[in-house]
Formats: C-alpha cells, structure tokens, sequence
C-alpha cells in the first residue's frame, strides 16, 4: 500500500529536551491512524515536524509522497490541518475567516458553509465572541473544507459536546472511506478507539507500539468470574493456559484471562456453573498498561 506518511528514526530536542527519538511511522492512504499520548509525550512535536513548523535533529519524514522539509509549500496545499491550539483572528468574523482561508486554495465557501451547518455554527458572529467548543468548530470547518487528500488533527474534539463528537466521528468516517488519510493526535481514548483503524502508542517521546486496535486490546487481559454450585480449589484454575491471578470466595472464582477463554470455560465446565460474568478490556486498559511503571495490565483494569 502507498504511504501517505512516512517517518525513519525522526528525533527532535529542544536544546537537552528530548521532543521524540527514533520515531519510525508508516501510515497508508485512506487510513485513520491514531497517536495516542498524555500531554508532553510527543503528538504534538510529531505533527510540527510533518508540517515543517520545525526541523528534525536527526531521520526524515516524508508526507504524500513528499519530503517534509524541502518540500513543505507542497505538502501544506495538499493538506488539512487542525492545531491543538488553534489560535486566529478575533476580529473576523467565522464567514470572513473561512473565506480567507478559501481564497488562498481558490476555493468557494460551498462546503465550508455545509460543514458549518452540520456543527451548527454561526458564521456570522466574531471569532473572538465564540465560546472555545465554537472556534473548535471553526478550526474543524477549515481544516475538512478544501477536501484535502491528507488530514492532520490535533485533539480534535477539545470542547466539543457528546453530541458534535460523534458528528465529527461520522465525518471522519465518510473521509476516509473517500480515500483520504486522517491522523489524528488525542489523548481521548475512547475517541481513537471509536473511529481509528490503527493506533501508535507514544511514551516519553518513543513510541512504544503500533497496532490494530483490536489486536492491541487482545493483548489486555479480562477479568472473569465465574460462581459455582459448589466449593472449588484455587489450584484447579492456576495453571489454566492465558489464567493469572486467580482467588475464590464464597463458590465465585475470580481470575484475569489473557488472548482465548477456552481453557478457562474448558477448565470450569467440570463444575456446575451458575454464573459467568466478563469485563471485556478496552483500549484505556492497554493504554494505562503501557503507561504503568511495571507494564501491569491489571493495575489498568483496577484504575
């Protein structure tokens, strides 16, 4: 498949200040691809060095196709990009604004305007009288406007209502399966699981992997219980393949299971069985996973 971003050991320091090191990202066109982090971990930086708002130390990255430092200008036209702060002209009005924006593409106001309706914007009111959820909007409406072939999100959804999330969620969803690439940076959880094919995890500036979401939850382990007609050993479930952590009380085992449950229901059906009950993880478990001193996923799953 064709990479619409590629990076090979991008690195950044701000002086002694690690931004990121060793970064290697191949995200394929027409894909959502989510980097998931806490703030400081390194989204941002990435996102500045796609867009030539600063150099790398050290690797390349290449974005359509195009290198991202000599060939900046380029990428810039072919690409939507939403900062996490966005910050413009308070005087203008949303209207004035979008049409700059436009002009500047040599495009019309045509989808600016359905995009404004969709996440009911005033267009007709000053930038600097809109509360911070209205100029998100505004920041979304030019960023998608001139369909560009390359979306660049930072946290997306900051302020936006339950209701506009999953607004923004659709739109992103259409994007995509239009052909066009959406990266999305967040440290919402639920947002990437909800709508990214592929996730990269990023810790102190490294990251740390990059997967399926599915396949990333599958490394969580779920916790089981399961009650019982009569008394049972703890022994009988301890060297059940993919069981750990297991304790009995009062007839109910309670145990965490990692990958398949067969064992396990293979294991418990040479009991009377009364009562199963499984917390499926999801990717908040894997997230706090990686992000725990010891990489403990139950630690996760008790948060």
């Amino acid at each position: 498949m064709t990479s619409a971003i590629k990076t090979e050991s991008l690195t950044k320091y701000y002086g002694e200040h690690l931004g990121i090191q060793n970064l290697n990202l191949d995200i394929n066109e027409g894909e959502v691809f989510g980097l998931l982090g806490p703030n400081g971990a390194g989204k941002t930086t990435t996102i500045r060095v796609f867009l030539d708002f600063i150099r790398p130390t050290s690797g390349t990255a290449t974005v359509l196709g195009l290198d991202s430092a000599s060939d900046s200008v380029a990428i810039r036209d072919r690409v939507g990009y939403l900062p996490g702060d966005f910050i413009t002209y308070e005087r203008m009005t949303g209207a004035q604004l979008l049409e700059y924006f436009a002009s500047m593409r040599g495009n019309g106001l045509g989808r600016a305007k359905e995009l404004a309706e969709r996440f009911s914007l005033d267009l007709d009111r000053k930038i600097g009288e809109l509360s911070r959820g209205n100029r998100q909007k505004v920041g979304l409406v030019q960023a998608f406007m001139s369909y560009p072939e390359l979306l660049i999100l930072d946290e997306p959804t900051t302020g936006l209502d339950p209701l506009l999330q999953q607004e923004f969620h659709s739109l992103t969803q259409e994007e995509a399966s239009e052909g066009r690439t959406v990266f999305i940076s967040s440290h919402v959880l639920s947002e990437v699981e909800a709508i990214c094919d592929r996730v990269g995890i990023i810790r102190d500036g490294e990251l740390v992997t990059v997967e399926q979401i599915d396949d990333l939850k599958q490394r969580a382990r779920a916790m089981v219980k399961i009650e019982f007609e009569d008394a049972i050993q703890p022994n009988d479930f301890e060297a059940v393949d993919g069981v750990s952590d297991v304790s009995v009380s009062d007839h109910t085992l309670t145990c965490y299971v990692t990958g398949s449950v067969d064992s396990l229901i293979k294991a418990a059906s040479k009991h009377t069985v009364n009562r199963i009950e499984s917390a499926q993880p999801g990717l908040e478990e894997v997230f706090l996973a990686y992000y725990s001193d010891e990489g403990n996923v139950q630690e996760a799953s008790d948060a």
